[in-house]
């Protein structure tokens, strides 16, 4: 039997990087794509508690059943799991392919990643995929080798309990580059700074904009996402869900009663 992928994002049901993605796997799986109806960028593990949900059939991807719906990444992840799946258990969930980068810090605010980590704390094997290439209509098409390999390798071995795998591809140009190879790498430390941006309405009232620059707080580290990504490698971070530090817990024992 085929394999039963499903597909979410946090670009929209109608991005490009959602309809590559789905292009490069159809042939050899079967492909549901449950994915908000608009961008939700920055969601991260956001569900909607208060607000009900819509889902709608929709034809624009070939080779895949394909839903929209009005809430978060998760929301989709959730829906399609309980409403959508016909009895069958995903073998594989997919966020992406992002346009945008979500390696370090981004990758708790991610909405690609909230994808990912929903499927993992369902138990299902769970991959996010973003590029660095912020460009929505870019041709990511040379992309498709290597996430083909790295979904077929997850459809074989699996991930352990609590692993999810987010991966970042550095934007090239495929017609004069290359990719330096793969690392497996941990998340680098980095900081958000300059967040806030105040302007002035005609009407009278101020209003803000989150923007930022992002700060490379270990610029010396080798062994971390941005590093890899920077000499154009493609970054694979194996995340846990559970995020408790042990040592933590050993070095604080004193506190136990």
């Amino acid at each position: 039997m085929r394999p039963f992928i499903l597909i979410s994002n946090d670009d929209g049901y109608h991005s490009n990087g959602i309809r590559t993605l789905v292009s490069f796997l159809s042939d050899f799986a079967d492909i549901l794509v449950c994915a908000p109806e608009s961008a939700r960028s920055g969601f991260s593990c956001a569900f909607s508690a208060v607000d009900y949900l819509r889902l709608k059939q929709r034809h624009n991807i070939p080779g895949a059943d394909v839903w929209s719906c009005n809430g978060t990444p998760v929301d989709c992840v959730k829906i399609a799991l309980d409403r959508l799946c016909g009895g069958r258990r995903p073998d594989l969930i997919l966020g992406g392919i992002n346009h945008g980068d979500n390696s370090s810090v981004n990758n708790h605010y991610s909405g690609t990643m909230g994808v990912a980590l929903e499927g993992c704390m369902k138990y299902i094997p769970s991959i996010a995929f973003s590029s660095c290439d912020y460009n929505e209509n870019a041709d990511l098409s040379y992309l498709r080798d290597h996430v083909r390999d790295m979904v077929r390798r997850v459809l074989t071995d699996g991930l352990p309990k609590g692993v999810c795998l987010n991966v970042n591809f550095p934007k090239i140009d495929p017609s004069t580059e290359q990719f330096a190879g793969v690392r497996v790498c941990r998340m680098g430390f980095g900081s958000w700074i300059n967040e806030v941006v105040k302007c002035h309405h005609p009407r009278g009232y101020d209003y803000y904009w989150m923007v930022g620059e992002y700060r490379d707080d270990e610029p010396g580290a080798t062994d971390n996402d941005r590093w890899a990504l920077a000499h154009k490698y493609i970054a694979v971070t194996p995340t846990r869900v559970d995020v408790t530090d042990y040592d933590q817990i050993s070095a604080m024992s004193d506190w136990n009663e």
